[in-house]
């Protein structure tokens, strides 16, 4: 707890919850899987660098990464790098 209690906490904005609906009616992450879309849009709405999840069903996937960018940018947004940890910090898996 110490190590993350100097970090923000990201505040679900009305801008989020419309880009979580756009990326559902959309199509690139599924309207049963709001709560995938909800962790997007709070990185993106919130200027986030990187995205680091470990979701390759329904965010780090190749496909659906690409339908997530042109949302975002349709949205007047620049989509945050979305990668593992691993990626990230350049580590062999």
């Amino acid at each position: 707890m110490e190590a993350i209690a100097g970090m923000p906490v990201l505040k679900i904005t009305a801008e989020a919850e419309e880009l979580v609906a756009s990326l559902g009616k959309a199509g690139p992450i599924s309207e049963e899987h709001s709560e995938d879309a909800l962790h997007i849009a709070l990185a993106t709405v919130n200027g986030m660098d990187f995205l680091l999840t470990w979701n390759f069903s329904h965010i780090n996937n190749a496909i659906i990464k690409k339908g997530i960018i042109r949302v975002a940018e349709n949205h007047g947004y620049e989509c945050p790098v979305i990668c593992t940890p691993d990626e990230l910090l350049g580590e062999p898996s």
